[in-house]
């Protein structure tokens, strides 16, 4: 076996993209849903895991920055694997943490990011969540109530 350099050897390794969100529902367990204006569907509040952020550092950025709420985000409850596709050309991991109960008011952030934000019942938000987090939802309120982390695998 030929010896490499660490160096060398890091940038050989596969990459991936990461993204977290946060999963907050109100006192009536509704789930707290944004509509960013430059999607089709809405989606839990998160975003891109910058360079050198860790993921629930990024998922409490995004809530204050989508949601206006501003508090850390708690228990990890799932990890979502996908393969690359369309025009992503690497592997997403996707990390879903528990933003508790919203007890504060939420308001929407930048009006030219977040064209609107609510709060629905579960099997509402199921309709208006892309196909790729209708499917966390169930796991990630499952996961919640069981106090353990879940892992959805795509295949």
């Amino acid at each position: 076996m030929t010896w490499v350099d660490p160096e060398i050897w890091y940038q050989s390794l596969p990459t991936f993209h990461a993204s977290a969100s946060a999963l907050v529902t109100d006192a009536d367990d509704r789930i707290l849903l944004v509509k960013a204006t430059y999607r089709d569907h809405w989606s839990f509040p998160g975003g891109i895991v910058e360079a050198g952020e860790q993921p629930h550092t990024a998922a409490t950025r995004e809530l204050a920055e989508e949601a206006g709420l501003s508090a850390e985000v708690g228990m990890l409850l799932l990890v979502d694997w996908a393969a690359p596709q369309g025009p992503r050309s690497r592997a997403m991991v996707h990390f879903l943490f528990d933003g508790g109960t919203a007890t504060a008011d939420v308001s929407a952030g930048d009006p030219e990011e977040i064209a609107e934000l609510g709060f629905f019942p579960p099997e509402v938000a199921a309709r208006l969540l892309a196909e790729n987090s209708a499917r966390r939802l169930s796991a990630a309120l499952a996961a919640r109530r069981a106090g353990r982390t879940v892992y959805l695998p795509r295949h």
